[in-house]
């Protein structure tokens, strides 16, 4: 079943050809016209469009009560938007690149997160946080986390990473609509890598659902984000001696767990595919699911083809670091020979 073929919604027969970062704009500009307590916030993200320009127009469309520059001071925009959320708006957060995130982390996990259950049931927190993350576009220090581990790990927070332009404006309307709150991360190594066919009209991608982008019946593969690309490549790469089938898992919190495993026992070899450092990875996580779900279909070990367990490095090692299609075509021929 292809991506589309998964929308729901009211689907728009009009299309336009965006990148991956026209389409966050786009998202947010359609679910703005369509509700208005969706308030944008963040550093930059009025006058000057955000620093990849992803709120571009923004504020020239619906003002600056609902498109607010902010100080610099990524607790303050988080913590006034769970305020926000708790009062009946939907606020979209965001934060300038991942790595700027963790002052802003005891609002996410402490308060955001916890709500609903805080309240038992009397408060929601339709939250959105954005952030740009990942690395691979030559950046300082800070600037290339890829810790969706740790939000994964947090109980009460969905985490949703795209890969592809048509998937990012219908995920980001999930979001934007969801009761509770939503760590979307935006893979910047592919905001302008590609274009796409988006409708222009509204239309939610479900959060939960991965995707297979490529059928095969020797191993699975794992992926999300900008690892989806190398991955297709690789299997690609691969086609006449190993049949790939790629899973795009497009949420990491909730796990599609009945599409991994499924996947799975059909090939009985995996590999999992991520930018991240190993340790602690979700390649661990899903690891583990397939070995409690579906052990006895196993007939090799998981390989993890991951970043490395170092902070991420600067510019001479940032290609040596990020798992590109060579290194997932290794990690593939040794699960497949194993």
């Amino acid at each position: 079943m292809s991506a589309q073929q998964q929308t729901e919604g009211e689907d728009d027969a009009q299309t336009e050809s965006l990148t991956l970062v026209q389409a966050v704009q786009d998202g947010l500009a359609t679910e703005m016209a369509r509700d208005d307590d969706v308030i944008v916030m963040g550093e930059d993200v009025g006058e000057n469009g955000g620093v990849f320009r992803a709120t571009d127009g923004l504020y020239e469309e619906f003002g600056d009560d609902r498109v607010i520059d902010t100080p610099l001071a990524e607790s303050g925009i988080v913590g006034t938007a769970v305020g926000m959320a708790a009062y009946g708006l939907r606020p979209v957060a965001e934060m300038q690149f991942l790595g700027f995130i963790y002052p802003a982390f005891d609002q996410i996990v402490s308060h955001a997160a916890r709500l609903r259950t805080r309240s038992r049931g009397r408060f929601e927190c339709p939250l959105v946080v954005r952030a740009p993350y990942g690395g691979g576009i030559r950046a300082p220090e800070h600037h290339s986390e890829s810790s969706e581990a740790f939000f994964a790990h947090q109980p009460g927070l969905k985490v949703v990473v795209p890969s592809t332009p048509y998937d990012t404006k219908g995920l980001l309307a999930s979001a934007i609509r969801d009761p509770d709150p939503v760590v979307f991360l935006e893979p910047k190594l592919i905001y302008r890598a590609f274009r796409e066919d988006v409708p222009t009209g509204s239309y939610e991608v479900p959060i939960g659902e991965a995707a297979v982008r490529r059928e095969g019946s020797d191993i699975s593969v794992f992926t999300w984000g900008a690892m989806t690309r190398p991955t297709i490549e690789a299997a690609e790469e691969l086609a006449g001696e190993v049949d790939v089938e790629v899973v795009d898992l497009r949420t990491l919190s909730p796990l599609d767990e009945e599409t991994i495993v499924e996947s799975f026992k059909k090939t009985g070899r995996a590999a999992v595919v991520h930018e991240a450092p190993k340790t602690g990875g979700l390649a661990g996580e899903i690891t583990a699911t397939l070995q409690e779900e579906a052990l006895l279909y196993q007939e090799a070990p998981v390989e993890r083809i991951t970043g490395f367990d170092t902070p991420f490095p600067l510019y001479a090692l940032e290609d040596y670091y990020l798992p590109e299609a060579e290194r997932i075509v290794d990690g593939i021929r040794a699960a497949v020979e194993f």
